[in-house]
């Protein structure tokens, strides 16, 4: 499981495919706070900070943005400080100029 090397955060937005009881559970342990949406089919929804969740939407759109560079989305670049940089020029050149 990925979890043990998230790094040390007081909140974690994530969508409804993060909703399970084991995924809360284990945040919870590690101190973050889930802020998850409950799946629809859930008997007893569980509470989450809706003004939190919706600048979750606000940072999609600025991967959504990056990504309409194809050297960024195909992951032209074999060197990952090569790619960062290609995601540095992206980020620029949408949000500068």
């Amino acid at each position: 499981m990925l979890l043990p090397n998230l790094p040390q955060a007081k909140v974690l937005i994530g969508d409804r495919g993060y909703d399970s009881d084991r995924f809360r559970n284990a945040l919870t342990e590690r101190g973050i706070v889930p802020c998850i949406p409950p799946v629809r089919h859930r008997k007893v929804p569980l509470p989450y900070d809706r003004q939190l969740y919706r600048k979750r939407h606000k940072i999609e759109n600025v991967f959504a943005r990056i990504k309409d560079w194809r050297r960024v989305a195909t992951r032209y670049d074999r060197c990952a400080h090569t790619f960062m940089s290609a995601i540095c020029i992206a980020a620029t050149v949408c949000y500068w100029l």
